[in-house]
């Protein structure tokens, strides 16, 4: 489904506070290559559509980007001023968006490393982002101790403009997710619930209660339902 070679497509990547970015193939469990050794925690990792190349977001600030196949350093993305919490490539492979516990996303061109934009809004960490099926939007979640944010945004990725802020959560959003037609968003947070969200209007559709705990990871089926 990825367009890589066979190999690729039986590979997933970890990474945690070891500062390592491991490579495995999933079907034996054996680890195939240790990317790197980062100076600090690696908070986040995300395979390239077409599964050739690894982004990874760091806790010294940085965005590395790898080759898959031979776990070289392509290119080291620089500019956030905390730790980059959660990295994603946009559908097309030809953008980065990574989110910092400086408060903003920032979107890079693949090709060249260069940065495209800031996005500016959230006044606590920045802790998911996640594109749209179809490219076109952006959202990220937000939220930290003693800082009232705890919301979910939505962003035009071709101009930067913020086109929701959706409120609802109680304290910091930790995860996101669309559903596969890009019309419905999820969000977990410290609160223990899931909102549901129109992303047409910004609408807030349903809480899904049930957790006692914080929600850091969102999923929808593949079929959407």
């Amino acid at each position: 489904r990825c367009g890589g070679s066979l190999r690729t497509l039986y590979q997933a990547a970890t990474a945690g506070d070891d500062q390592a970015v491991r490579v495995w193939d999933w079907q034996t469990g054996a680890q195939l290559y240790q990317v790197i050794e980062e100076p600090e925690r690696v908070y986040s990792v995300a395979f390239s559509p077409n599964g050739k190349r690894l982004l990874s977001g760091s806790g010294d600030s940085t965005i590395r980007l790898w080759d898959v196949q031979t776990g070289e350093q392509l290119r080291t993305l620089e500019g956030h001023t905390g730790a980059v919490t959660k990295v994603a490539w946009s559908p097309d492979g030809k953008t980065l968006a990574s989110g910092s516990r400086d408060s903003t996303i920032r979107l890079w061109d693949v090709q060249t490393g260069a940065q495209l934009r800031t996005l500016e809004g959230h006044t606590g960490s920045v802790n998911s982002v996640a594109f749209s099926p179809d490219g076109s939007a952006l959202a990220s979640g937000s939220g930290e101790p003693f800082v009232d944010d705890n919301t979910v945004r939505l962003w035009d990725v071709s101009t930067g403009e913020q086109l929701f802020a959706l409120k609802g959560h109680t304290s910091g959003v930790l995860s996101i997710a669309f559903s596969p037609d890009g019309k419905t968003l999820a969000s977990g947070n410290n609160d223990t619930t899931v909102q549901l969200w129109d992303v047409q209007n910004g609408a807030q559709l349903r809480t899904l209660a049930g957790h006692t705990g914080p929600i850091n990871a969102v999923t929808f089926s593949p079929d959407g339902s």
